[in-house]
């Protein structure tokens, strides 16, 4: 598929919006400097001109930019040289536009990376919009909604907050809730500098190995395996058969995910002594004391991990790494998050905030993030909800995300079904392991 440019503005809030700096939280300058990249996939309108549609984009972009201001500034050091943090002047979200070759059904998983904007993370902090959308058009019709968003000005629930506000505004409708701006609602307690929590210790890094530099360079291969409601109740029953002392049935993301670290650990062909560590993300929002309002726009998660051999992972019932999961997730208390936030103020600095070699989800290692739960599937702007929508998965070892699958699922507002959808896993391995992974992520749920 050949992508052709057309255009690129820049889309200021229709609206003057508050003129403040708004500081960045130790949350948001550890989730990484990325951004989040993500397509959406419409089937042709039969009442909506492309014109119509994309001036549809604009505008209700540029309302939706009003109650979202921080997504409009920029980026800079408190005081010159503190530490970062978002001006909130109205510069604007760069949109360009697009047109495709192609038509909306041709599109592959190996074009997903040409649908979204092109940003440039290391540019001057003054010139880098925290979010770009790019439109493109399909030959023949339907549209292509690629966005990035930069992840230290949202997490996952501030970021689907924000696209389904944007969608609704589009249909001409009222925002339904207004996002909290304000990064000092959440404070640790002071405190003395804790010692580091377990997730930022060195991960384990491989046996005979030194360091993890050479993991780094080793070349990665993408892929998007399905999960089908069947397939998932069976691995739901095989980790629950065995759970022993566990309380409460193990939910569907403890089943897949420990299925995820099992196959892994296989695929990398580890030997049975080899440790591995499988970090995933808690959201805090009712976990902290007071609880932080839904809406809370900014990072309220932290990160868990869980750390086993390989050989007790593969060769005990899946019960044991759901188990493992569950475990880490569990102390994400009041305390622990205290403890977690005040050791991140004692290392965040003004231009960095941990070293790239403590947070390694390369081989041996991995992070499985849920997307199980957000409201990123179904954004209808006015001309029906996506035929899919897919998170274009960057190159990173070790990196799975676990979203909805729109293609293979009722189009249903039902919640209660909702929860029994298929899903779609988004892989990032090294090449040398993918295909081994892809074999055994389907054959393993035969076995069980």
């Amino acid at each position: 598929m050949k992508i052709k440019l057309q255009s690129s503005i820049l889309v200021k809030p229709a609206e003057p919006t508050p003129n403040q700096s708004l500081p960045l939280s130790e949350l948001d300058m550890v989730s990484g400097n990325y951004f989040v990249p993500l397509i959406y996939i419409y089937k042709p309108s039969k009442d909506r001109s492309y014109t119509s549609i994309f001036d549809t984009f604009q505008m209700s972009l540029r309302k939706v930019l009003v109650p979202f201001y921080p997504l409009a500034g920029r980026l800079s050091f408190a005081g010159g040289g503190g530490n970062l943090q978002i001006d909130c002047n109205g510069k604007g979200v760069e949109l360009t536009e697009a047109i495709a070759d192609s038509a909306w059904d041709e599109v592959k998983e190996t074009d997903y990376a040409d649908l979204i904007p092109a940003v440039d993370a290391a540019a001057d902090f003054p010139e880098l919009p925290l979010l770009a959308v790019r439109i493109t058009a399909f030959n023949g019709g339907g549209i292509c909604l690629g966005v990035r968003m930069w992840h230290p000005a949202a997490d996952g629930l501030s970021g689907s907050h924000f696209y389904a506000e944007w969608a609704r505004i589009a249909r001409g409708e009222t925002l339904e809730s207004h996002p909290f701006i304000d990064r000092k609602l959440y404070s640790a307690p002071a405190a003395a500098a804790p010692p580091p929590p377990p997730e930022f210790e060195k991960p384990p890094i491989l046996i005979g190995d030194s360091g993890c530099e050479k993991e780094m360079k080793i070349p990665i291969s993408k892929a998007f395996l399905r999960l089908s409601k069947p397939q998932i109740e069976t691995l739901k029953k095989s980790a629950n058969e065995k759970r022993g002392s566990c309380r409460g049935g193990f939910s569907r993301f403890e089943s897949i995910t420990a299925h995820i670290w099992r196959c892994t650990c296989k695929a990398r062909g580890h030997k049975p002594h080899q440790k591995t560590r499988l970090t995933t993300s808690v959201d805090i929002r009712r976990r902290v004391d007071p609880p932080l309002p839904r809406t809370y726009f900014g990072n309220a998660v932290v990160d868990v991990a869980a750390v086993d051999c390989a050989g007790d992972l593969t060769s005990k019932p899946l019960s044991y790494a759901a188990g493992r999961i569950r475990e880490a997730v569990s102390k994400v208390t009041p305390d622990y998050i205290n403890t977690t936030v005040n050791f991140l103020k004692s290392v965040v600095g003004s231009s960095s905030a941990v070293d790239d070699s403590l947070v390694f989800t390369g081989n041996p290692n991995l992070t499985v993030t849920s997307w199980l739960s957000l409201e990123l599937n179904g954004l209808d702007f006015g001309w029906g909800k996506e035929a899919y929508m897919a998170h274009v998965s960057e190159n990173c070892d070790g990196d799975f995300v676990v979203m909805p699958d729109d293609e293979h699922n009722d189009d249903d507002d039902d919640e209660e079904k909702n929860r029994h959808r298929s899903v779609v896993v988004a892989v990032c391995l090294q090449e040398a392991h993918m295909e081994h992974f892809k074999k055994i992520f389907y054959q393993d749920i035969i076995q069980v």
